[in-house]
């Protein structure tokens, strides 16, 4: 089968099954070899490797895994874009593909038939509407990962890796850098998609953390907090602790637990670093979560 790098032959396919792009999917086909292979490398791919690949679409970035991977399993949500998979990929057998929603699917059990349940790299161009849902899902689950690299918009790549006083810190970053290191790979233009998207995209690698950057007794208490505090950017940390719903934290709690850690009460989650949160989780008394 013709490599789909070049956009030619993802043409040629397309219009062989008179496909139609489905916007409810957010589907951009790759379609710049040097970027597909900056991918495959940033992920570092080997013969040892199971990759978990996430939208495949027409099988473009499927074809360039298969070649360096010892398996590939393709997880692709349009059912349409499988008699298309099953024949751009017919050349490869180390490429299991399954007709599902990523979100849906029991990954934990796909990683144990498929690799014995050993940790498993995840590469993907993902839907810009799920990117966030879709990290997340894969990091809270806790499948055994190595390490996830994906194409997603360029302002969602800068959130993952920035850190504190920025203005595009916030939850995500957190989140992210709890889990993993983020860094970004390449930045990509719209150019290189079928259709053009709007924005610009990047691929970032996210290593997973073999030990959590920081201790925390209640995992979901941390990230509570984390929400709240990001909930209402403007205000003091607080003021936003003290006005979630469900946290059960008082103004003078809010204020005392800052003044622990030696942060004026005026400060806002902006500030923070990761380890800070942290601490503050463990000073804060438990409310009732609602």
């Amino acid at each position: 089968m013709a490599s789909l790098g070049i956009p030619q032959n993802t043409i040629d396919v397309l219009q062989k099954y008179n496909f139609r792009i489905q916007k409810k999917y957010g589907q951009n086909f790759l379609i710049d070899p040097n970027v597909l292979t900056r991918i495959v490398e940033a992920a570092e791919i080997s013969k040892e490797d199971c990759v978990l690949e996430i939208g495949p679409g027409i099988g473009t970035m499927t074809q360039y895994l298969a070649e360096r991977a010892g398996r590939v399993v393709a997880v692709e949500i349009d059912k349409n874009l499988i008699p298309i998979l099953e024949e751009t990929l017919a050349g490869y057998d180390n490429v299991t593909l399954i007709n599902a929603d990523i979100l849906k699917v029991d990954i934990g059990g796909i990683v144990k038939e498929q690799n014995q349940g050993r940790p498993v790299k995840v590469v993907a161009n993902l839907p810009y509407y799920i990117t966030t849902p879709i990290i997340m899902g894969l990091f809270e689950s806790h499948v055994p990962l190595q390490s996830i690299t994906v194409m997603v918009q360029k302002e969602v790549a800068d959130r993952m890796q920035v850190g504190p006083g920025t203005k595009d810190y916030g939850a995500l970053s957190l989140a992210v850098q709890y889990y993993a290191k983020p860094e970004i790979v390449t930045n990509v233009p719209p150019n290189c998609f079928i259709p053009r998207p709007n924005v610009g995209s990047a691929v970032i690698r996210l290593t997973k953390y073999q030990e959590l950057p920081v201790q925390v007794e209640d995992e979901a208490r941390l990230f509570s907090l984390i929400r709240a505090a990001f909930n209402q950017r403007r205000k003091t940390l607080v003021n936003a602790l003290s006005n979630a719903p469900g946290l059960g934290v008082t103004k003078e709690q809010a204020a005392e637990a800052l003044e622990h850690l030696g942060l004026s009460p005026t400060v806002r989650g902006e500030a923070l670093t990761l380890e800070q949160f942290a601490r503050l989780t463990g000073e804060l008394p438990h409310g009732r979560e609602r």
